[in-house]
Formats: C-alpha cells, sequence, structure tokens
C-alpha cells in the first residue's frame, strides 16, 4: 500500500518529511521549494488516488505557478505541526 493511496497517510508522510527537513535546518522557503517541485512531479507522473489528490490535481492544473506556488506551502502549512 503507497502513502498516496489514503490522503491522511499521504498528510503524515509529508508532515514526516517537513519536520525532518527543518531539523536539517532548512528554513521554510526552500521546504516550500521542495514542496512545489514535489507537487509538480506529483501533477506530471502520478494519478489521483483518492477525491483529495483529485481536488488538489485540478487546482493545480487550473493555477498558473505563483498560484501552485501557494498550494504547495497551504499543504505543508496544513502538516506543519510546529
Amino acid at each position: 500500500m503507497s502513502v498516496l493511496d489514503n490522503f491522511q497517510d499521504w498528510k503524515q508522510f509529508l508532515n514526516e518529511r517537513v519536520d525532518q527537513a527543518q531539523r536539517m535546518g532548512l528554513d521554510d522557503q526552500t521546504i516550500a521549494n521542495l514542496a512545489y517541485q514535489i507537487g509538480d512531479y506529483l501533477n506530471k507522473q502520478v494519478d489521483p488516488k483518492n477525491q483529495e489528490e483529485r481536488l488538489l490535481k485540478d487546482l493545480w492544473d487550473h493555477s498558473n505557478e505563483e498560484q501552485q506556488k501557494v498550494l504547495a506551502q497551504i499543504m505543508v502549512q496544513l502538516v506543519d505541526k510546529k
């Protein structure tokens, strides 16, 4: 089973990666840039596995690059438990 099969699992996985990046000393902007790159990759390479992922893909597809970066930042904020 992939973390992409269940949205709660995906959020937990992303939270763990954000925590790891913060412990490594990466700043918020660098983490946001990485989240954007991951989001772009997922959008191009991975079929949505659930309704939440489908919504994110639709939002991504209908956004310009600046808006996509905001979506990526929002996802980081959603899972970040500082």
